[in-house]
């Protein structure tokens, strides 16, 4: 799986995802790893909160039931990015979509058929300066917005409307596309 970062045309970064749990961050510009860490569980789904902005957050979903959220903005030598882990859907998160008019709403699509919406919640300061005197990254704290079961198949695939918030269609193993609607994104 891959993740694709651009503040303008001419640099490009792209997150790349692998079964053995690795993330790698590549900078096509210079031809060369940004970063890696490695999550442990085999990695499905991943995801820029947008394109077009500098670097802030990237989502990873995995096999066993987990997402880390990184908080891309402040990378320090040694700690790399700070990243906050939750569990959800009892089963495989196959992705992640960011909604477009707010980076800071997503949703992970589960392989037990249901859809959790979630917000992340930036920390008080986003960086604090270590022994050392290098800046370091913290992260934030992410909550479950909604959950909701549309079906008893995995859902696969997920795309939010870019014109009309709360908007979005998805779709399934059970070979089913569903509209939906998601409301009060506002007051979020």
């Amino acid at each position: 799986k891959r993740g694709i970062n651009a503040e303008y045309g001419s640099e490009r970064v792209v997150a790349a995802g692998y079964d053995n749990g690795d993330v790698k961050m590549f900078d096509l510009r210079t031809m060369s790893v940004r970063w890696e860490t490695n999550i442990n569980n085999g990695i499905c789904g991943l995801q820029f909160d947008r394109r077009d902005i500098l670097m802030n957050k990237l989502v990873a979903t995995t096999l066993e039931s987990k997402f880390h959220t990184f908080d891309v903005r402040t990378h320090h030598k040694t700690q790399g990015y700070p990243s906050v882990v939750e569990k959800a859907h009892k089963s495989t998160i196959w992705g992640v979509r960011h909604l477009p008019q707010n980076r800071d709403v997503y949703m992970t699509l589960g392989g037990n058929g249901s859809i959790c919406l979630w917000k992340y919640n930036y920390p008080k300061d986003r960086t604090k300066t270590d022994s050392n005197g290098d800046d370091m990254g913290l992260a934030g704290t992410v909550e479950q917005v909604q959950n909701v079961v549309l079906g008893t198949q995995p859902i696969s695939g997920f795309d939010w409307s870019p014109d009309k918030e709360g908007l979005c269609v998805c779709s399934g193993f059970d070979q089913t596309v569903r509209v939906c609607i998601v409301t009060r994104l506002k007051s979020l």
